[in-house]
């Protein structure tokens, strides 16, 4: 984005350009941003799930808060190309990536804290909870791709659901 564009954007809504960058630390921010206000809300639900529930199913759960951005009435038409221009944009996807990380890294110490919560944790060098953790962020990328393959028809969540019971877990979980 110019300048100009930023201070196009900052006229429209009446603010200052200065003040933009407030609310967006990058020019970035103003397209994926909302993503941070979700991360948040998915850490609270993981470590309120119940912790007899599957942390696989937990995860899935959690995706839940990011349907009503996309499925519900008069989002959806906004969603489908948003999302297309985030993954066809090598600085937004880049940005977007990395917003998701930091959310599985969080994810990751919340299902440590759960395990121990049951009595069951991880050894510091276990690679199972990184591992469930981005496997179910990795089906939340697969669901975006082919949702928007599919050109956003049908429901985001059933595309997630579908990408989470083909890699679902196959061993006993904590």
């Amino acid at each position: 984005m110019s300048q100009d564009t930023i201070d196009d954007i900052a006229a429209a809504v009446g603010i200052s350009a200065r003040s933009v960058f407030r609310y967006f630390p990058t020019k970035e921010d103003i397209v994926v941003g909302k993503f941070d206000l979700v991360a948040d809300a998915m850490l609270s639900m993981l470590r309120d799930r119940p912790v007899a529930e599957p942390v696989w199913e937990s995860l899935r759960r959690c995706f839940d808060l990011l349907m009503p951005y996309v499925d519900a009435p008069g989002h959806h038409e906004v969603a489908e190309p948003m999302q297309r221009i985030v993954f066809d944009t090598p600085h937004l996807l880049a940005r977007y990536l990395e917003k998701l990380q930091r959310m599985q890294d969080a994810a990751v110490i919340a299902v440590r804290e759960r395990a121990a919560r049951v009595g069951a944790p991880f050894a510091e060098d276990d690679p199972a909870p990184r591992a469930i953790v981005a496997a179910a962020f990795g089906c939340l990328i697969a669901a975006q791709h082919s949702w928007l393959a599919g050109n956003g028809r049908g429901s985001f969540a059933a595309a997630v659901d579908r990408a989470m019971s083909t890699v679902g877990p196959r061993t006993h979980e904590r």
